[in-house]
């Protein structure tokens, strides 16, 4: 997550949510948090309408992992840092027993997906052999037609 919807979600000023952190950064290994870069930015940008990254910031913005966040935990202060802290918590256990509960379902999802794009190109693959079947037929009786017309063609001559 961005330290701005951090920042908004813990009651903080980005700035002075980013202060509490460097007030501790200690804490904050690169696994944790780390800084975007320019590129980052423009494709965060672009895949994402909603992306809380004011352009006329100075400085790049902070990206936490699920770890930050929870050390985080143990840095900000006050009822709604603790009340917000233990929804997070909350959620990210709710996204993970999800994950687990649902793995052979988002599996078997891919298979279906497969097998639907299997029927599809096998499907097509029947209508193009069915066209070609068709243009063989035709090739077949403007030939037999060319072959007539060629043989009346020698009939007419030798008379």
């Amino acid at each position: 997550m961005l330290d701005a919807d951090l920042a908004k979600i813990y009651g903080y000023s980005t700035k002075a949510f980013n202060q509490q952190v460097k007030n501790n950064i200690d804490k904050f290994d690169e696994d944790f948090r780390f800084q975007l870069n320019i590129e980052e930015i423009e494709i965060l940008r672009s895949k994402n309408l909603t992306a809380n990254i004011n352009p006329q910031n100075r400085f790049s913005p902070y990206a936490f992992t699920e770890q930050g966040i929870y050390m985080l935990m143990t840095v900000l202060k006050g009822d709604l840092a603790t009340k917000q802290s233990k929804a997070l918590i909350r959620t990210f256990k709710k996204m993970k027993d999800f994950i687990v509960q649902n793995q052979p379902l988002l599996n078997q999802r891919d298979i279906l997906q497969l097998s639907i794009q299997t029927a599809k190109n096998s499907t097509d693959i029947n209508a193009i052999k069915e066209t070609m079947a068709k243009l063989d037929e035709k090739v077949i009786t403007i030939a037999n037609s060319m072959d007539d017309m060629v043989k009346k063609s020698e009939i007419g001559h030798s008379n």
